[in-house]
């Protein structure tokens, strides 16, 4: 019977365990949060795209010449170098779901910048060739025609017939730099080769005009084809494609992740109310002990108040009875045991009530609300997004904004991810006081390395709760201790029961503060000292030699098991706890003193 109660309260201690191991993990892996990341690098794509427009812009700003500065084409490549650096430095926050294909689409963007750049770099030095030579036509039709001023009377036909020649093909010149084709490219041909042969009868001094006015209409000639078909290759170039593509990668990969999270919330929410319906189902348990503890000592009860009439009435009956109440002295001892557990798992629930409550809290007010009217901000300026960043003044704002909204959520999740790891100690605490009680039966002291300090912040934080709501003051005196050895569930059952305790014990102060002292240090005679002073009502003498009594209590709502267990385990520990107290509403101070064991290295 004890035998298959224990295998059952191990089985559902580790229920317990793994249940609150599995949400933890869960929460771990559904809290990193993927959709900023890929908003944000479908931002520096989007902002390439509008790069490489302005790109496009600037190539036929300069076709067209209305800049003669070629930074501008320099300019976007840089920019959008750098921002492809810092896409490539986002992909360990990505998880995609077809990585070839992302290394694919890298590749072929990268293949089409590159040959964009070039394509640009030889654009720049035709057109700067080309826009020369259109730039210098009126300039050597004017040295032409003031050359022509000095002929005489009897040369004004030549003139005529010469200057009507290079007019009309600087006229084709300029049209075909405008709208190039075969038919123009021939008048310029046959122009230039009538003036070839006109020249001739000029001077010869008059004839360099001439020959450089021939020579740059040659040149446009030669370029305006080569920068026309640059232009076409220049846009033929897929960059916005690629870039559509790593965009579309992107919202597969976002869409993909975000039903993994969602997955991950789903399993989350299944093993809490497992969790929830098992630590109910447990405390279920417990009240059933209770209940039954109560049931046999009415029974036990009944049965000594009638005892001696039953003896006398059924003497040939007196082993039937001896057997009954050995039975009953065992149920007894069950009871006290299980009237323990209760207690001290009642301390920890509290601790449990209050880190699910913070846990609650946090989510219904998270930060991560704020992401959605940041993108509803940003979708109501999808076209003019670029725009609305740097000009609107809401826009503005927005990177800001979200920066520090990733900052908050951050802080956020840190605070759940210690609220769940005290959930967790908490749990873990109930597990081990089923296992310290079952100590007491004759199982073996489990010692391990213990950090006193740290033991004590874990006894008031398992007490936060209620000491804030009593508005208790703690005050910490921690001397130096090294690390001991020690049976850490049983230090800890007695730190929550005496910091319990002495909370009750300042509950009706109201003429001084609630003031607990906490003190730790160790020995001479080689024993650690660990104290829990408080102002509270005190302990009147008569009640001294009773304070650690079974049943003992001065509390209406109180069970009297508490001091008696702290007292059996401290035993437990080869140490021993004392109380001490001045009187009625002088406060009481108890004292814990075990072996100093340091923890070996």
């Amino acid at each position: 019977m004890r035998l298959s109660r224990r295998a059952t309260q191990f089985m559902l201690s580790a229920m317990t365990l793994i249940l609150a191991s599995t949400l933890v993990f869960l929460y771990l892996k559904s809290s990193s949060d993927k959709t900023s990341t890929y908003t944000e690098s479908r931002d520096l794509i989007r902002e390439i795209k509008q790069l490489n427009s302005q790109w496009d812009s600037e190539v036929l700003k300069a076709r067209i010449a209305l800049t003669h500065n070629y930074d501008p084409l320099v300019a976007p490549l840089t920019e959008m170098n750098r921002l492809w650096v810092s896409l490539e430095q986002r992909e360990s926050q990505h998880r995609h779901e077809d990585p070839a294909r992302w290394q694919a689409g890298q590749d072929a963007y990268r293949q089409a910048i590159d040959e964009k750049a070039r394509l640009v770099d030889q654009f720049k030095s035709h057109n700067a060739v080309l826009r020369n030579s259109l730039a210098f036509l009126p300039t050597a039709e004017d040295d032409i025609q003031a050359q022509f001023l000095a002929l005489t009377n009897a040369d004004k036909l030549l003139q005529q017939s010469i200057a009507t020649d290079t007019y009309d093909v600087l006229l084709s010149s300029l049209e075909f730099a405008q709208v190039t084709s075969d038919d123009k490219a021939a008048d310029i041909l046959v122009g230039l080769n009538t003036l070839a042969i006109n020249k001739l009868s000029l001077p010869e001094s008059f004839q360099v005009p001439v020959e450089i006015l021939s020579n740059h209409i040659a040149l446009i000639l030669r370029e305006q084809p080569l920068v026309n078909d640059l232009l076409e290759r220049i846009a033929a170039v897929p960059l916005a494609e690629r870039l559509d593509d790593l965009t579309n990668q992107l919202n597969q990969d976002q869409t993909a992740s975000d039903l993994l999270d969602q997955k991950y919330h789903r399993y989350l929410l299944v093993f809490s109310t497992l969790l929830v319906a098992l630590l109910l189902y447990l405390a279920i348990r417990l009240l059933r002990s209770f209940a039954e503890i109560n049931r046999v000592n009415r029974a036990l009860h009944v049965v000594n108040e009638s005892l001696e009439q039953r003896v006398e009435e059924r003497t040939r009956e007196l082993k039937d009875a001896q057997s009954e109440l050995m039975d009953s002295a065992r149920q007894a001892g069950m009871a006290e045991i299980a009237t323990n557990v209760l207690h001290n798992v009642g301390n920890v629930l509290n601790s449990v009530n209050i880190s699910a409550e913070l846990v609650t809290r946090k989510l219904r007010t998270s930060k991560a609300l704020g992401l959605g009217k940041a993108m509803q901000l940003i979708n109501e300026h999808r076209r003019d997004l670029g725009t609305f960043l740097t000009e609107d003044e809401k826009g503005k704002l927005l990177p800001d904004y979200l920066n520090q909204l990733v900052e908050a959520i951050a802080t956020e999740q840190q605070g759940l991810t210690e609220e769940l790891a005290q959930l967790s100690k908490s749990v873990d605490h109930i597990k081990d006081i089923v296992s310290t009680q079952q100590s007491y039966a004759g199982a073996s002291t489990l010692l391990e390395p213990v950090h006193i300090s740290a033991l004590m912040e874990d006894a008031l934080r398992m007490n936060s709760g209620a000491l804030s709501r009593h508005h208790v003051t703690v005050v910490k005196d921690y001397h130096d201790v090294p690390e001991i050895m020690a049976d850490k569930h049983r230090l800890l059952l007695i730190l929550v029961n005496l910091i319990s305790n002495a909370k009750y014990a300042m509950s009706n102060l109201t003429d001084r503060t609630r003031k607990m002292t906490l003190t730790v240090m160790p020995l001479d005679d080689g024993t650690l000292q660990i104290s829990v002073k408080d102002e509270g009502e005190g302990i009147p003498a008569e009640n001294m030699t009773r304070i650690f009594t079974h049943g003992f209590t001065t509390r209406k709502e109180g069970h009297g098991f508490g001091l008696h267990s702290c007292a059996l385990a401290a035993l437990e520990m080869k140490g021993r706890l004392t109380a001490h107290s001045d009187g009625p509403g002088k406060g009481a101070l108890f004292t814990l003193h075990i072996p100093l064991e340091p923890a070996r290295t």
